[in-house]
């Protein structure tokens, strides 16, 4: 796994873009050479501590995922599955096929390892996003992560979503709802109080029809942002518990630039921010929903994750959940390793028998 820091200097010296494109490219020729996709999967996690944790109700052979974002199009999922990750979320995906945004939409910060990007909801549809899903072979726990296309007005978004809701139920494990990208125009306002709650009835309404048509439950997260203040945090997670959404998923991308210099070139780039400068939001975020959720609902935790430290900090704040996303472009795969390694330490110092009995929750 220490073979990216040979890879990365070339990866940096290409567009961001182009280097994400290669880097799936190669996880998806990977997944799809069997039996390599065994050969890595065995060997990658047979040097990876796994810490099974269960989380709304699905069993996870480790607490550490990847993010939504890295695979939009479910196109390395094989690849993604055999370096040990305890689960993936992929998309996001919208109901019909759209560009996004003009290129250039992805930027590196590398001096303060950061990402901003206002890719907008690039997505090859939801029909070839499940025809990719189909001809994979995956063994890891699966999250979607499901959005509005731009041409939807905000007042009808809530028929994007059930169409996306009702097409992914059947292949996921949990199915996340996208309502906090900064780089949709107006989506960050279906975090509003009316438009929240209008959401959430319907999504709760319509998951409950699906568990009975299929004869299984899949439960449903809601993905928010970090730009949204201590009152906010409060009253979304009082609708949250009111609806009884299985999880929260903190945060999404920041429109803010904490630690970027004025004097960078990048700093004039719309788009979100991720990476180190969203670390200490993202926590801030996930300590206030702890605090106003208690143990109702589960918080998964994103954002800034640069290291183990880091990553105990979620978990600490009161995710029971992280993903890795902005990470990865920086560390690599061995970012897994070492918070799964450091989560094992923490757990022998404990003596305890698992993270949840060390978390005391």
């Amino acid at each position: 796994m220490d073979s990216y820091r040979l890879l990365r200097p070339l990866l940096f010296r290409l567009p961001p873009e182009t280097s994400h494109r290669l880097t799936l490219n190669a996880l998806s020729l990977a997944g799809r050479i069997h039996p390599l996709d065994q050969f890595l999967a065995d060997a990658v996690r047979g040097r990876l501590p796994q810490h099974p944790t269960t989380v709304m109700g699905i069993p996870f052979p480790n607490p550490v995922g990847v993010a939504a974002g890295l695979d939009k199009h479910a196109s390395a999922v094989d690849g993604l599955s055999a370096l040990g990750f305890g689960f993936v979320e992929l998309g996001t995906v919208t109901p019909l096929a759209q560009p996004g945004n003009p290129r250039p939409r992805l930027f590196r910060l590398s001096t303060i390892n950061g990402v901003i990007n206002r890719n907008g909801f690039n997505s090859v549809g939801l029909n070839q996003f499940l025809s990719n899903l189909a001809r994979s072979r995956h063994t890891v726990r699966l999250g979607i992560n499901i959005g509005k296309n731009a041409a939807t007005p905000l007042e009808h978004a809530e028929h994007d979503y059930l169409t996306a809701l009702r097409a992914v139920y059947g292949v996921a494990d949990y199915i996340a709802i996208n309502i906090s990208s900064p780089n949709t125009p107006g989506l960050r306002d279906l975090q509003g109080e009316h438009a929240l709650e209008n959401l959430l009835g319907k999504l709760k309404d319509e998951q409950s029809r699906l568990s009975d048509n299929h004869g299984y439950y899949t439960p449903l997260a809601v993905k928010i942002s970090p730009d949204i203040d201590q009152i906010d945090i409060d009253r979304i997670a009082e609708s949250l518990a009111r609806y009884e959404l299985d999880a929260v998923i903190a945060t999404n991308t920041t429109v803010s630039r904490p630690g970027v210099s004025v004097q960078a070139a990048q700093s004039i780039e719309q788009g979100g921010l991720s990476g180190e400068p969203l670390n200490e939001m993202s926590s801030r975020v996930i300590a206030r929903l702890a605090s106003a959720l208690g143990s109702t609902l589960p918080i998964i935790g994103v954002g800034g994750i640069m290291n183990a430290t880091d990553a105990w900090e979620k978990f600490t704040a009161g995710a029971s959940l992280i993903q890795l996303y902005t990470g990865l472009i920086y560390r690599g795969p061995r970012l897994l390793g070492d918070i799964l390694t450091d989560l094992d330490q923490r757990i022998s110092i404990a003596q305890a028998g698992s993270l949840t009995e060390l978390l005391g929750r």
